[in-house]
Order: structure tokens, then sequence, then C-alpha cells
């Protein structure tokens, strides 16, 4: 599989690319399973979920498939309640030391994502790699604490200055559940696994190395025995390389404001993922591959797998996901 040579530290001619989010929204296909069914329908019923994610492949050459679910899938295995509206609500907000020594395992970890992982490799082709994921204990935390996405993340942020200790109580616990999570995940099928750091922007460099790292180097370490890619995004983090740098990851995802030859020297001897931001499918055909081209250029020098800085977005033009790859799989690196 031309992802995983990548994704293990081998330039070849053609760098491997997928995209962030390319299971969903952007596709008819896709609105047309969500119009039959909710979102947690379509991510706890495996036999949807995996439907959702073969479709890209179905149109598109692409060189790994995403599982279809969400970071907060797991949570529930910790008796946490969770509604889509469309984004995550959390009905109960973590806000005290009481609540969250209160959280214990209480289920099996989201065992229907591990059946739809088992769907989607039996019917993926042996040269797709399939991708499974997670979201970080730091940026899980900020939704349990807030109740929801938010700008600011105001109860988050307060939370973790006014009750240190609580906040590590919660990120320990949920790194012991991401843990069984993601381990399953690998023995399901998965080849990587993405940890997803979504609002890692919102810390400076001495708070994220706190709380941020050490649980991610525990993850981490615990995904070294499955022989699974480990794969670490961080959001908005240009300013926290130098702490991303010491997390094991084999992969490290940037986002569309980093550049490609500043994280190589940052980030000497991993394989780098990224970063056409997902603006640029909706320039003209020209731009597009220009800016294609110029990221291939700038990610020359080391193993380098094609990807978007963050997600597609829901309305993107589907001819202009078909011309990136194209152009992708036309660029010689070699």
């Amino acid at each position: 599989m031309s992802f995983l040579q990548a994704a293990r530290g081998i330039s070849e001619e053609r760098a491997p690319i997928w995209l962030m989010r390319q299971a969903g929204r952007y596709l008819p296909e896709y609105l047309a399973v969500k119009a039959k069914s909710s979102f947690l329908e379509m991510t706890r019923t495996p036999e949807i979920a995996a439907e959702i994610t073969l479709q890209p492949l179905r149109r598109f050459p692409l060189d790994a498939a995403i599982i279809f679910s969400d970071i907060m899938t797991p949570l529930e295995a910790l008796g946490i309640d969770i509604t889509f509206n469309p984004g995550p609500s959390i009905a109960k907000p973590l806000r005290s030391a009481a609540s969250i020594e209160a959280l214990a395992m209480r289920d099996e970890v989201a065992p229907f994502v591990g059946d739809a992982l088992r769907i989607v490799r039996a019917e993926l082709a042996p040269d797709v790699a399939l991708i499974g994921f997670g979201g970080t204990p730091l940026t899980l935390a900020a939704y349990l604490v807030e109740g929801g996405g938010s700008k600011e993340y105001t109860h988050f942020r307060q939370f973790l200055r006014r009750e240190p200790a609580a906040l590590h109580l919660l990120l320990d616990k949920l790194t012991e559940l991401s843990i069984v999570y993601l381990r399953m995940q690998v023995a399901a099928g998965a080849d990587a696994i993405q940890l997803f750091d979504s609002w890692a922007g919102l810390h400076d460099a001495v708070v994220y190395r706190e709380f941020g790292l050490p649980y991610y180097k525990r993850i981490m370490d615990a995904l070294a025995d499955t022989g699974a890619v480990r794969m670490f995004f961080a959001l908005g983090a240009a300013h926290l390389m130098d702490v991303v740098a010491e997390v094991p990851a084999d992969v490290v995802s940037v986002d569309w404001r980093t550049d490609l030859r500043a994280a190589r020297a940052q980030l000497p001897g991993r394989t780098l993922q990224g970063n056409l931001d997902p603006a640029v499918l909706y320039a003209d055909r020209a731009t597009l591959a220009s800016e294609a081209q110029r990221i291939l250029r700038s990610g020359l020098g080391g193993a380098h797998i094609f990807n978007l800085g963050h997600g597609i977005w829901p309305d993107t033009p589907i001819d202009a996901v078909a011309h990136l790859i194209e152009t992708v799989h036309a660029f010689k690196r070699l």
C-alpha cells in the first residue's frame, strides 16, 4: 500500500492521498443516507457507517479510507449522555471534581465501530489502507466541561486554571478509555489510527506540555505494539510544534497555516501529512492544480501523505475533488 509505505517513512514516486472528512457531507450519496437516518443512527449502525466510509472510494482512487464515526463516540462507555444538534451537546457538563470522580467505564467501548471496520476491511481493495481515529483527551475534555462546541471554551479554560487536579483526573480517565477504544479499532482491521486534537490551538505551550503531552505519549505508546501506523493531528498548533515533536507518532498532520518545509525542520524523520487549505477546492482548476503542486514540492525531502489542512467543507465541488486527486497522482516526487 502506498499509504502505508509513506506512513512508515518510505518516499515513493507519488504521494498517496486521502482527505479528512472524505466520507460525508459533500457527497450526494451521503446526503441521501442522512435524509433517512439521524447522525447517531449513522454512526451506531455498522452497515450504514461502513456504507458511508466506502462511498468516496467508489468515486475516487483514494489511497486510504477513514471510518465514518465521531470523536465523541466512545464517551458513552463512561455513562455520558451526548446528543448532536448538529454538533455535540453534553446534557450534564463536567464542572466539578465530584462529577469527574464519578465517571467509570460501564460498557464495552463502541463495539459497533469495530463491526463497521470489519465490514469495510472485507470490502476494501487490498491496496487501500483503512484508518481508525479518536479524539485526544484534551479535546474531549474541552467538550465535556464546556457542554458542547464553543469559540472560546471559557468554562473549560476556567476549569483548567481553577481545578487543575480535577482536570488531570479527567484526562487520565479519557486516556484509559482512548487506549481501549483505539486498540479495539486496530484489532478490527484499522491499518492506522489518527488522533485528532481539534482544539489544540486554544493553548499555549506551557499548558499543552502539562495537560496534553503526557496523555498523548501514553496513548501512542499503548499502540506501539499493535503494528498500526500512529498519526497525530493538532489543529492551529504552529506555535506548539516543539511539543508536538515529542509525541511519538509516525505521521504528523499539519494544518494549512504551517509551511511543510518548516514542519520538516521541526519534525525530522517523521512522515508529514497535509496540508492544502480546504478553500482552495473552490478555486479554478489551474489555481487548484498550482496550489496542490506547491504543497507537493514543499513536501519533498522526506515521506509525505497529501491531505487537506482540515476537513473538507460541505459544499465542496465534487469535480474539484476529482481534479485534486488526479493532480496529486500525476506529480512525480522522485
